[in-house]
């Protein structure tokens, strides 16, 4: 049987909270879970809802299994019994109506759900055949998001591209859909509110069936969600969604912080109850979280705060370069072992370091929420052009090269080359035997592969670092190209991580020998790190910030703190894009229950050269006294109040805001954007620029 014992006196109200709308604001940490869970089973136990009146939505399989399986072990239900709380993701719950209701949607119930591989072929349908796989990828992703936006060809587009060609291929594509029968995965949710918006009395049954509705992780919603939430709720409907404004971090996948900001004005009559006793984290972490967040205008605001013991202080160290970033997180973690220690970062790419530093001192770790960084798809691509280049015999690396990016050459051409390998030392041997026999577009591709290998090997035998020869590659092997569209399309961060892979081979010489010594380092530290795949007591996490969310751990290491690097446009300043990556810092934060340190690097390698870096924008918003260490930011220029975002007036040139901080000899320097559009460079020890109130 539930208890309501063991909740305080917030979360006691939020369960008992009656038929009003309920916004639940759920600090970070502070048992949100516990409180839907427990106001499910009050529902049933105390109201005497039926089990099958409650709809709870969410995210993930995950999180819906586990808030079902809380209600069942609350309750002391049976878990296989027939009249059970309805616990679903959006998308699973709309399958479910749309196949009991198909007629009402002109469906056939046993529709098939296009993933996103199934819509890509289907946009190749209607594209021209000469069109490149990566637009026709790009056309996908962007009718994909018109659905998460809950638009359709006839609405304006422009927020999602302004392609002229969006709208006609959007429509194409619902037409040819429609008649197969069949649904995407955004029409899912899509088509469930075109049915309940245009059937007055299967949304009254809706309505009536489900007469509490709530709502997980309401923060992360985007526009067709909330479109489905609106016909859902009903005058007489018991409606509660819980989130945590603050926590808002996945706009890039169609989420707006507007949709939980907004919510009173949506629902009139809204009751706001905050959690804000965390359960997690020491006074001193949640003092530093509570400064980050405090800085965004769009939230609603709460404070956290804990019985927990104060702790130890978060503190900051700065750190020369990102391999010895990885040094310090080893030492550290070698003299003071936690069972939980994670390391987060920004980007993908920055988990190489970290990669090859714990390989080598042979300490056990695991990557959430990505692959290793040399088994990644770009940088596997790339691998194999260099293997190829050091030995034209190896099929493998011939196999994954020969036709990415594209080059019209199929099985029946690949067949041919392969016919011919018996007359040949090499694959590229085999090629240039093969060349005379084909015609047309094989014929030109093979030409064109042929030339290009003959290119880049010519660079790797005339390069005398391999770094730049590595970088030549990347480019002209049109893999830069191909993997910026994946980035484009899919959000990822394939081209850093093959910029990376280029700093990776800066210790090496341009030589065959040093090819070849980059690649046997390669493959030692990629066989090392496959030994270590089993989780053993005192595992390191590698993980980025956004893949933490919903995590904790006992110490965590928050690095790469660099203004470009987090936030990732050091001249960015568009407001919503940086308080989402403040958001973000605050995600990372109060992901840590006893210990938090910060680090940034004097300078890091990119692109084979070591370029200065200025610590985040984001460290000089928090009251130096609060962390050890914050000093060392004052003395890097960090503050001193000169940030980027700083306004300034300059006698000649007017007002201007800061849009870059970096160091030149030495010396602070500040590029400035004026008003007027002109840029400038300055020292600020001898140019007299005037500092700015944000609103003078």
């Amino acid at each position: 049987m539930f208890s309501l014992d063991t909740l305080n006196e917030r979360q006691k109200e939020a369960v008992l909270h009656g038929k009003a709308p309920l916004l639940i604001l759920a600090g970070a940490g502070s048992g949100k879970t516990r409180v839907i869970t427990t106001r499910i089973a009050w529902l049933i136990s105390e109201m005497q809802f039926r089990p099958d009146q409650i709809l709870a939505v969410t995210f993930t399989n995950k999180a819906a299994r586990e808030m079902q399986e809380r209600v069942v072990n609350l309750l002391t239900l049976d878990a296989n019994a027939e009249s059970l709380p309805m616990v679903k993701t959006f998308h699973s719950f709309c399958a479910w109506m749309l196949r009991r209701n198909a007629a009402l949607a002109a469906l056939d119930p046993y529709f098939t759900i296009y993933d996103d591989d199934d819509s890509l072929a289907l946009v190749k349908t209607i594209l021209p055949a000469k069109v490149p796989p990566a637009e026709a990828r790009q056309f996908q992703h962007w009718i994909s998001r018109c659905k998460d936006d809950n638009l359709t060809p006839d609405d304006e587009l422009t927020s999602i591209s302004a392609h002229p060609d969006l709208a006609e291929v959007f429509a194409l594509y619902e037409a040819k859909l429609t008649a197969s029968g069949n649904v995407d995965f955004g029409g899912l949710i899509q088509k469930s509110v075109q049915m309940l918006r245009t059937h007055n009395g299967f949304q009254n049954r809706m309505r009536q069936k489900f007469q509490v509705v709530l709502v997980d992780e309401y923060q992360d919603c985007n526009g067709a969600q909330f479109e489905l939430l609106k016909e859902l709720a009903g005058p007489e409907t018991w409606l509660a969604v819980v989130g945590d404004d603050d926590q808002s971090i996945y706009r890039f996948r169609g989420a707006d912080v507007g949709h939980i900001l907004g919510f009173q004005e949506r629902f009139p009559g809204t009751n706001v109850i905050r959690l804000e006793e965390n359960y997690r984290s020491t006074g001193r972490i949640l003092a530093v979280a509570g400064q980050v967040v405090a800085k965004n205008q769009g939230r609603l605001g709460k404070t956290l705060w804990t019985k927990n013991p104060e702790g130890q202080k978060p503190r900051f160290v700065l750190i020369e370069d990102q391999d010895a970033e990885a040094q310090w997180a080893l030492e550290l973690i070698r003299r003071s072992p936690l069972t939980q220690t994670a390391i987060l970062y920004r980007t993908n790419a920055q988990s190489r370091a970290f990669e090859a530093a714990f390989v080598r001192a042979k300490v056990p770790y695991r990557i959430v929420g990505s692959v290793r960084f040399f088994a990644r798809e770009e940088i596997k691509d790339v691998l194999a052009w260099l293997a190829f280049l050091n030995n034209p015999r190896d099929g493998i690396a011939f196999g994954r090269i020969i036709n990415k990016p594209a080059r019209g050459l199929g099985a029946t051409a690949l067949g041919h080359i392969e016919n011919h390998l018996g007359f040949a030392n090499n694959w590229l041997d085999a090629c240039g035997l093969a060349l005379g026999d084909m015609k047309g577009k094989a014929k030109s591709g093979l030409g064109q592969f042929l030339s290009l290998a003959s290119e880049l090997g010519s660079l790797l035998e005339n390069s005398p670092q391999l770094a730049p020869a590595v970088n030549e590659i990347i480019e002209k092997s049109g893999l830069a190209e191909y993997h910026q569209q994946q980035d484009e399309v899919q959000s990822t961060s394939r081209r850093q991580n093959l910029d990376e892979l280029v700093s990776a081979a800066a210790p090496f010489a341009g030589s065959r020998e040093g090819l070849s010594q980059f690649l046997e380092t390669i493959e030692l530290d990629a066989a090392a790190s496959r030994e270590s795949d089993e989780e053993v007591p005192g595992t390191v996490t590698l993980i980025t910030m956004h893949n933490t969310k919903g995590l904790e751990f006992d110490r965590v290491l928050v690095t790469g703190l660099e203004d470009g690097l987090f936030p990732r446009d050091e001249t960015a300043q568009d407001r919503d894009e940086l308080e989402e990556e403040r958001r973000l810092f605050y995600v990372a934060i109060t992901r840590a229950r006893k210990e938090l340190w910060f680090s940034a690097c004097k300078r890091r390698l990119l692109h084979g050269r070591f370029l200065d870096r200025s610590p985040s924008r984001f460290l000089a918003e928090i009251t130096p006294t609060d962390v050890d260490g914050l000093g060392q930011v004052a003395s890097a220029g960090g503050n001193d109040g000169w940030v980027p975002g700083q306004r300034v007036y300059h006698d000649d040139y007017g007002s201007g805001t800061v849009v870059k901080k970096w160091y030149n000899g030495g010396e602070l320097a500040l590029d400035v954007r004026f008003d007027s559009g002109r840029m400038g460079r300055f020292l600020p020890a001898y140019t007299p620029l005037e500092k700015m109130a944000s609103d003078d």
